[in-house]
Parts: structure tokens; sequence; C-alpha cells
């Protein structure tokens, strides 16, 4: 488990990987962004995406599953404290295959909780081509180790 102490800007986290099938994007799409190019392999073809293409927060969610089973091993959990950036460049589709790259951009104790501080982590997920189809910059609280 890391603290925050532990954490230095620069470094970089890496994921496992894991396959996206046409079954969940549209499972996913059903219950939470019911269009059609998340849900009819035909009106996709007809859209921009040109197939069927999970939804960006499908994508968001897979990437939070591969950041918690990623090496950040954060003390406490990975905790957001919000985001300042969320892009989809290109993207998803079914079989593609994701895995996720963290990199630490800032480290800073907390001033008025003395337990804590923040990490700045841009999480890029990448496919099978190793092209990003979600880039996020969040903010994470992490514990400080008590002396």
């Amino acid at each position: 488990m890391l603290y925050l102490e532990d954490i230095t800007v620069g470094q970089l986290f890496r994921s496992g990987r894991l396959r996206i099938d046409a079954d969940r994007i549209k499972s996913f799409a059903t219950e939470f962004d019911p269009q059609p190019f998340h849900l009819d392999e035909s009106a996709a073809r007809n859209s921009i995406f040109g197939g069927l293409a999970a939804s960006g927060w499908h994508t968001a969610a897979v990437t939070m599953r591969l950041l918690v089973g990623s090496e950040f091993k954060p003390a406490g959990g990975i905790i957001g404290a919000g985001f300042d950036e969320l892009r989809w460049p290109r993207p998803v589709h079914p079989g593609d295959e994701l895995r996720v790259e963290s990199e630490v951009l800032e480290v800073r104790p907390s001033k008025s909780r003395p337990n804590q501080g923040l990490v700045k982590l841009r999480t890029t997920t990448l496919n099978q081509d190793g092209e990003a189809v979600q880039v996020f910059i969040g903010n994470l609280v992490v514990p400080r180790r008590l002396s």
C-alpha cells in the first residue's frame, strides 16, 4: 500500500488488460446510455463511429476496474476528489483490448488535513494498438503515514 510519502512525480503505474465484447457494450448501454450506436450494429454503421461503439461512460467504468487492479495501490483505496479533464479521443469497439497507464503529475500534502494529501494522476486508457481511447486527469485523496 502506498502512502503519500511513497508517491513521486513521474511514477508510472500499469494495469492488466480487459477485452471488450459486443454483449457487454449493449448491456451497459441498455441500462445507462441507450443510444442506437451503443445498442444496434446496423444503426451504429451509419453513425460517426462506423460500427458499434461503447459508451464513454462504459469506457470510464472499465478504466476504473483496470485502475483498481493496477500497480497503483494507495492506502485506503482509490478515492477521487474530482477531475480536471476527461476526454475520449477515439471510440472503443467490440474486440478492443484495453489497458491503463497512470502517471503521477503532482503530489501535495493537504494544508487543512495533515493526515492526507492529494495526488494528481493522468490515466490513459489504451487499446490493443496503443491508441488512447480515454484520458483523464484526476485528483485523488491519499493518506499520509502517521508518525
